[in-house]
């Protein structure tokens, strides 16, 4: 993952409250995101989940608003459906409600368009507390879908990630730290 090393070694780091945040085009949207760093995201999510398990997932879910280029664009390229999970709620029959708490946030987000059974590939742009993918998990067992794979590109380790002592293996492209005001390559590979 040359394109993703390099960029993330190339990051700005900001501080708020305390938090020491990088700022990427996939977590933030600046600096541009150039379409070979997506590519090369995809290939790579591609082949952590295996082909045989994207033969079995019904429908990509994702978090807004980071989680949504990532997963358009691997929706595009497998032809499986995509839901975002959105801040917003509509009032539509089977909508679910779940409470998101990360590191620095909380918000109310609603689940729509997934059904008891459904074969879901959970997708998110980082991984740090793992609040968000922690209530994702368990509103879509609420509703009694099948979470098939879960993927973070990017782990932010240091973050006091709960998502495993929850039980949820979360597969990872990359993992890094923010230390003395720099991006550190913790793990290349990633988890899982």
């Amino acid at each position: 993952m040359d394109w993703l090393k390099r960029s993330l070694l190339d990051a700005p780091i900001i501080e708020k409250d305390g938090y020491h945040y990088f700022v990427h085009p996939i977590s933030d949207g600046v600096p541009m995101l150039e379409p070979g760093l997506l590519r090369e995201i995809v290939i790579k999510i591609i082949n952590k989940v295996k082909r045989e398990n994207l033969e079995n997932i019904d429908k990509i879910v994702t978090p807004a608003a980071m989680g949504i280029h990532i997963s358009t664009a691997l929706s595009l390229v497998t032809d499986i459906p995509l839901v975002v999970v959105r801040k917003r709620e509509y009032g539509l029959e089977g909508e679910v409600s779940l409470m998101q708490e990360t590191g620095y946030s909380k918000n109310e987000m609603y689940i729509n368009d997934i059904r008891e059974g459904d074969r879901v590939l959970l997708l998110d742009d980082v991984i740090s507390t793992g609040g968000t993918i922690i209530a994702i998990m368990e509103a879509l067992e609420k509703i009694g879908a099948e979470v098939v794979d879960v993927i973070a590109v990017i782990n932010k380790v240091g973050g006091e990630n709960r998502a495993g002592d929850k039980g949820y293996q979360v597969k990872t492209l990359i993992n890094i730290d923010v230390i003395e005001g720099k991006v550190v390559i913790v793990d290349e590979h990633g988890d899982g």
